[in-house]
Parts: C-alpha cells; sequence; structure tokens
C-alpha cells in the first residue's frame, strides 16, 4: 500500500498547492529516532550546541524571504506577522545559546563531607545531563516559533538532546524547507542532519511517542489531540514526560472602578487582542468577566464598535473555520446569550469576528452553559455580566486551568486600595501568567517569562517560553564519593569550565 501524500494547502482557497512530502511508515519514523539518537555525541559539548543555535538563526535570517513566502501561502497569517515571527524564532535561538555558553541551566551544586552535620554528609556533586532524543509535535498557529524551528526544538537542542519534529499538517512545505535550513547549520559544525529529523502523519506522531528510544516529548495543540499522545506517553513501558500545551480560556475580570474609569479605552483592548491574527493566539482572552451596571454597557458598546470594524479573516485551515462556526453557533443558542456582534462565516473561505455575552448567574452551576466555558479557537470572545463579587468568585472557581489570567484594575485599586491584592491572589491558582491593566496576547522571550498552566492549559508544571524552557529535557545526577580524576570536568574542584555553581553551600559566578 502506497504511503499517503502530503500536500501544501492554501487556506484563502481550499485548493492544494503541490504535494511536498509523504506521511511517514512506523520504519521511516523507527530510522529518524535512531538517527537523532546516533547523533547525541555530536551535542555533548557546549560550545558545538551554542555554534549551531546561531548558525541556525544566521541560516533562517538568510532565508528569510523564501520562508515567509510559503509560511504565508500555507497559512494566510501575512508576511508582516509572519516575518515579526520569524525574528522572534531567531532571537529565540541566540538566547538558547547564551545560557548554553553561561552554563547556569546545569544546575551545579558540589558539597565537600561534613562529619559534623547529622546525619553526616559524604562528597557529593550534582549536575543536570540531557534526557535524549525529544519528540516535537508543531503547533498551526506559530509556524516559526512553535514548529520546526521553535522554542521545543531550540531549548531541546540547547539541553543537548537531539529532535524528531512531528510536522504540522497546516504547513508541511515550510516544514520541509526549515528542515533542510537547520540541517545545513548543523553540518556547518560536524553535527549529523539526524540531529534534526522529520516526519509526516498522524499515525507517525503515534509512533514517535511510543518508540523506546524517544525520552520526552513537547506538544502544542488540541486537548483532544494532546491528551490522547499525553495518554499514549503515560502508558508506554517506560512513560515519559510528556510537556502538552493544549487549550486555555484566558479570562480577563474588569473591576467595576476599572469599568468606572475607562470603559471605552478597555473595550478597544479587548477587541484588538481577542482578533489579532483572527483570534488564533493561545492566550486569545475568550471569558471576560465585566460588570452588569452603566461602565459595563459602555464597555460592551465600545467593544461592540471596535469588533464591527474588524475585517473578516481567514483561519488556518478549513477544519477549523468549520470548527469555529458551528462552534459559536451552538453557544450563541444557549438560553440567555446574545450576540452583539454575531461571529460566524464571513465569506466561502472567511470568518467573521464577534462576541457574546451571558449573565454570570448562567454559569453558577453545571449545565448546558458549561460550554462557554471551553475555548473556541477563532476571532469569539465570551463577556460575562456580573452583578456582585460573589457572582465573580463563583464563575473563577469554575473555570479550568489557564495560561493566563488578567485583571483590569482603577488607579486606586492598583495602588493598593480596595480588592486588587486579593483580587490577585484570587487568579493566581488559575494561570501560569498573571497580567494586570494589559493583554495576554503576546508572550515575551525573557528569562523571566512562564507559558503554561495548570490543566488543560499543560500537562506540566513547565514552561516552553523564556529560559527555563531547558530544564524539561534535563535530569539532575549526584556523584558520591567519587574521585576527582573520574568526575565530569562540570564537577571537578577547581571548576575548569569557568561554571556558575553552588560549592560548599556558597553560590559562585
Amino acid at each position: 500500500m502506497a504511503a499517503a501524500p502530503v500536500w501544501s494547502v492554501d487556506p484563502r482557497t481550499g485548493k492544494q498547492r503541490e504535494q511536498v512530502a509523504v506521511e511517514a511508515t512506523a520504519q521511516e519514523v523507527d530510522a529518524a529516532v535512531r538517527a537523532a539518537h546516533r547523533a547525541r555525541g555530536a551535542l555533548a559539548d557546549r560550545t558545538v550546541r551554542s555554534a549551531l543555535l546561531r548558525s541556525a538563526a544566521d541560516e533562517l535570517e538568510a532565508a528569510k524571504s523564501t520562508l515567509v513566502e510559503v509560511a504565508d501561502a500555507e497559512t494566510a497569517l501575512g508576511p508582516v506577522r509572519l516575518t515579526g515571527e520569524l525574528a522572534r524564532t531567531c532571537y529565540q535561538l541566540r538566547a538558547f545559546a547564551d545560557i548554553v555558553d553561561e552554563g547556569a541551566f546545569l544546575d551545579v551544586v558540589i558539597d565537600h563531607p561534613d562529619d559534623t552535620a547529622t546525619p553526616p554528609v559524604p562528597d557529593l556533586r550534582r549536575y543536570k545531563v540531557p534526557l535524549g532524543v525529544v519528540a516535537v509535535y508543531s503547533a498551526s498557529n506559530f509556524p516559526f516559533a512553535f514548529s520546526v524551528p521553535g522554542g521545543d526544538t531550540a531549548s531541546a537542542l540547547a539541553a543537548g538532546c537531539p529532535v524528531v519534529v512531528k510536522a504540522h499538517p497546516d504547513h508541511p512545505g515550510l516544514s520541509e524547507l526549515v528542515a533542510k535550513v537547520l540541517r545545513r547549520a548543523a553540518a556547518r559544525h560536524g553535527v549529523p542532519e539526524g540531529v534534526l529529523g522529520l516526519v509526516h502523519g498522524f499515525e507517525a506522531g503515534v509512533e514517535l511517542v511510543r518508540h523506546p528510544l524517544v525520552a520526552a516529548a513537547g506538544f502544542t495543540g488540541s486537548v483532544r489531540g494532546g491528551r490522547a499522545l499525553f495518554d499514549a506517553a503515560a502508558a508506554r513501558p517506560v512513560p515519559i514526560p510528556f510537556h502538552g500545551e493544549l487549550g486555555s480560556l484566558n479570562p480577563v475580570l474588569v473591576t467595576e472602578a476599572a469599568a468606572a474609569e475607562r470603559a471605552e479605552a478597555i473595550g478597544a483592548g479587548l477587541a484588538g487582542s481577542m482578533t489579532l491574527g483572527v483570534g488564533q493566539f493561545c492566550v486569545k482572552p475568550g471569558l471576560v468577566l465585566a460588570p452588569a451596571g452603566a461602565a459595563g454597557d459602555r464597555l460592551v458598546k465600545s467593544l461592540t464598535d471596535a469588533v464591527s470594524d474588524t475585517d473578516a479573516g481567514v483561519l488556518l485551515d478549513h477544519r477549523m473555520r468549520d470548527h469555529f462556526v458551528a462552534g459559536v453557533a451552538e453557544r450563541a443558542q444557549l438560553p440567555d446569550v446574545e450576540s452583539p456582534v454575531t461571529p460566524g462565516a464571513g465569506g466561502e473561505h472567511t470568518v467573521s469576528a464577534g462576541f457574546l455575552t451571558v449573565p454570570a448567574s448562567r454559569l453558577a452551576a453545571e449545565g448546558e452553559h458549561d460550554l462557554l466555558l471551553e475555548e473556541c479557537f477563532g476571532p469569539v470572545t465570551v463577556v460575562v455580566r456580573y452583578e456582585d463579587d460573589a457572582e465573580v468568585r463563583t464563575v473563577l472557581s469554575r473555570l479550568p486551568g489557564n495560561l493566563t489570567a488578567t485583571v483590569h484594575l482603577s488607579e486606586e485599586e492598583a495602588a493598593g486600595e480596595g480588592r486588587g491584592a486579593e483580587i490577585l491572589g484570587e487568579l493566581t491558582p488559575l494561570a501560569g501568567r498573571v497580567l494586570v491593566n494589559a493583554w495576554p496576547t503576546g508572550v515575551a522571550v525573557a528569562p523571566a517569562q512562564h507559558h503554561g498552566g495548570p490543566y488543560p492549559a499543560t500537562t506540566s508544571t513547565s514552561t516552553s517560553v523564556g529560559g527555563t524552557a531547558i530544564e524539561r529535557w534535563l535530569r539532575p545526577v549526584a556523584y558520591q564519593n567519587s574521585p576527582q580524576a573520574l568526575l565530569p570536568q562540570e564537577l571537578r574542584d577547581d571548576n575548569p569550565l569557568g561554571l556558575p555553581r553552588r560549592f560548599n553551600g556558597v553560590l559562585e559566578r
């Protein structure tokens, strides 16, 4: 039986562009994983890893015009957005190169023997080592930053782990091009091209997470697909870490005082955030708690005006478009749900932005309105009108885990008056990033960033953005009473590599 072809499709028309690959067989997945496994030794030297990451950024920039053209043809995200995303991706690669050079991620700790301690402490030396081959599952909505050259790949290579990427079907042609670029960067430093494997097809993705030489996996996508892979990773004879980003509602709370102070600005800001990228950001605000009174009415009017001026847009593929149109229609039919601006089909290949409103009392207990507490991928949000703080607490108590949670406060509340600090405390258990007087769309690549959250936002407590994303692909090892001559250089007393470390309780830089 011939392998199924993999086609590049234009989401603006729904037509096939060209065949770019075929779906990988189990034997081909096995070959890609084994090639990656053999490439581990080439990543043992940190100087090679950092050089590879910097060369990858250089090669991507050199191929920018071609990559952006193909990415736009397959995603309809537009050259401006894609050029910015590619720049972010290159910055991220170089940021991980800096982290590799610094070496603090190795978390070196050395304790000399102490017979006076209770119990006595032997000679102990601890650092972190790479897990092995990492399976990366590309996201649809970020064809650079969360795909073949994205944060999972960059952080895994930085940790010393080869990667096998399962390409997303929405941008297979781009995935093939980017893989060639990264392999070209690897060749510049004598690293085998198997360090970056690429496979296509649903079954290939399942085979990948089950392969005995795959040591960990990173996933960005839907709850359904991510949970199936997560369960497969846990059901293996040797379970592996599965770091999945599955879905997020990203709630926003607007206090009555904030709405009274700047309702129009908040409404306009919400419209910009929820329609950014045709509502296809993983941190799109999908549920907004707004007061039921006059100030809330002003906010809704501002939101109505701004969303009404938004042009129809193209989603990443027609399957997503169908799910969006059906999802918003089902939600709009619920009792007491209104549509000030009706979201849905904007044309044969496009969708129109809109939003729904519902009284908070409808979400007080389990029922058919629980559908409003599920993510709807696309340019729509749900405005929940609350009467008092008790209704706010009730709705918040029913929310699943999220990547972000946002509160808009008045100037006085932000200065410490009223319930500001209390609200932050109520939002903290709900999300991995809590924002004040801002919007969640836009995830800075920074050392302090955390892009993760309680389930179903993610399946682990880690982040997929920022420097600490490297920790997902490492495990600690301690050596006890080992002679100096046998120790890895990272753990020797004379510190020949000049690493940051904690030496006998003292932090050394």
